[in-house]
């Protein structure tokens, strides 16, 4: 089944069923309203003239237009493509001028910003407000038929340099949503927070696009706040919760989560960067099922899950492979690693991307034959349960010892005193390579480097230990995922 059909199918089986509650406007749409509006949506798409395979940018905060838009697009053949906006004007022009939108829209609260990006003509500028109120031209179309076309471009997050433009087909997507349903267990009565933003694959395709596809309920916040989804998730009574670990670890903090109520919660799931263990036992710690899940914008997003029987035992690993997702774990050349030992992760399988837009030399490192070329570095236990070593790009080499920066950083955040941590490698005459600590402290804390490789002496073997050390006191430059961006850190 096409996406285009998924809401059509709600409407014509269940047309009451709750599709959507917009907690901005305290509104709620059924299965048959949201397919309607989505309807409608795709008329007035059309009353632009906009052809198969233009695109149309998209500058807003969570909104259910999004959800209309990628509806409508889905029917017509028009690429989606969810723009940034805590990007500044010159980062979202650059973008803008790879992706070509024939249409900016652009919600109230972002409109200055879109007023400020460099325009390629004759792309138009439109408000959201203005476009709901087109007239609608022609005749509702036939579902575009060619699952292989791009639905929706979502720019990576950029740790590295230029963003480049994830083209994720129907089929991607659709595939997506039958994998996690299935080896997550999701069901019509399911109901998820949905508070992570749309231009990026876990707001728009851990648990949306999924639940859209079976017919759950998601609760849909503009922004993340703390207080407000804890409250939420026991208003609402929401059973799927996806966040990435900065926003479990607030969620954490709030002077409400002691007391909340959140027996109808039947998972966690974090994803988007490492996830302390520590934070992951606080969460049991309070009867709930908490685990890492893997994946990336290219390849899902969710690829391996940590099942439910196996969350506390093997606190840390990111699970196992989902049903529909083929993976196998190699060394520098291409040949499978032995198991315990590190190598990279590659991934196969229906829910793979299209490749970047217009960048066939990137998209050809992405893959090697039928394998995508994740950049992780994992290893595989007795059990089979994965666990992320480190970035590949990350690993440094001391003295001929290769070192993962993830390793490191874990057992800094067991420090007491330490609040974040970030390691990289940085040059050396000596060793090649060393490794260069930014921490940030909690409160007015002092720690030296005599104190911290105290702590670390029992902890890590010697080569691994940061040879220098620079405290911090603003929090360390992230990725709206979570990723700590090291080469602002290297720069």
């Amino acid at each position: 089944m096409l996406i285009a059909d998924w809401l059509a199918f709600w409407r014509r089986c269940e047309p009451q069923r709750q599709a959507l509650f917009d907690v901005a406007r305290q509104r709620s749409y059924s299965y048959a309203q949201l397919a309607d509006a989505a309807d409608l949506c795709a008329l007035q798409l059309q009353s632009l003239g906009l052809q198969q395979g233009e695109r149309i940018a998209l500058l807003a905060a969570n909104c259910p237009q999004t959800l209309m838009l990628l509806f409508a697009c889905a029917r017509l053949g028009v690429v989606l493509v969810p723009l940034n906006y805590r990007l500044t004007p010159a980062e979202l022009s650059a973008i803008v001028a790879d992706a070509d939108p024939s249409l900016l829209l652009h919600d109230d609260v972002y409109q200055p910003l879109a007023a400020a990006i460099s325009m390629p003509e004759p792309c138009r500028r439109l408000a959201l407000d203005d476009f709901s109120c087109l007239p609608m031209a022609g005749c509702l179309p036939d579902c575009c038929p060619d699952a292989e076309l791009p639905l929706v471009i979502q720019y990576t997050s950029g740790t590295t340099g230029q963003p480049k433009g994830v083209m994720q087909s129907q089929r991607m997507i659709g595939w997506n949503a039958i994998n996690s349903a299935v080896s997550w267990k999701l069901s019509a009565d399911d109901c998820a927070l949905v508070h992570t933003p749309f231009f990026h694959t876990g707001g728009l395709h851990v648990l949306t696009t999924p639940l859209l596809r079976i017919g759950g309920k998601l609760v849909l916040l503009p922004a993340f706040d703390a207080s407000t989804a804890v409250r939420l998730i026991d208003e609402q009574r929401i059973t799927a919760l996806f966040a990435v670990p900065t926003m479990f670890q607030m969620m954490l903090d709030t002077p409400e989560f002691a007391s909340a109520r959140l027996d109808g919660l039947t998972f966690c799931v974090s994803g988007g960067a490492p996830c302390p263990v520590a934070l992951i036992q606080a969460y049991q710690a309070r009867g709930l099922t908490f685990k890492q899940g893997y994946g990336l914008t290219e390849a899902g997003p969710n690829c391996l899950t940590l099942h439910p029987p196996l969350a506390v035992s093997k606190a840390g690993s990111v699970g196992v492979p989902n049903m529909h997702t083929e993976v196998r774990v190699v060394d520098a050349e291409g040949s499978p690693v032995a198991s315990g030992d590190v190598g990279e992760l590659q991934l196969a399988g229906p829910t793979l991307c299209s490749g970047y837009w217009r960048n066939q030399t990137a998209t050809a490192q992405l893959f090697d034959g039928k394998w995508l070329k994740t950049g992780d570095l994992v290893r595989v236990d007795a059990d089979g349960c994965f666990y992320i070593v480190d970035r590949k790009k990350d690993m440094y080499i001391s003295g001929g010892e290769n070192v993962y920066p993830a390793e490191v950083e874990a057992v800094l955040l067991q420090h007491p005193l330490v609040l974040e941590a970030a390691v990289v490698g940085v040059s050396d005459a000596r060793w090649g390579e060393v490794g260069r600590a930014y921490l940030r402290l909690r409160d007015d804390a002092a720690l030296d480097e005599p104190a911290l490789h105290t702590f670390l002496a029992s902890r890590l073997a010697r080569y691994k230990w940061p040879k220098s050390l620079i405290l911090i006191n603003e929090p360390l430059p992230r990725t709206p995922t979570g990723k700590v961006q090291k080469n602002r850190l290297r720069s």
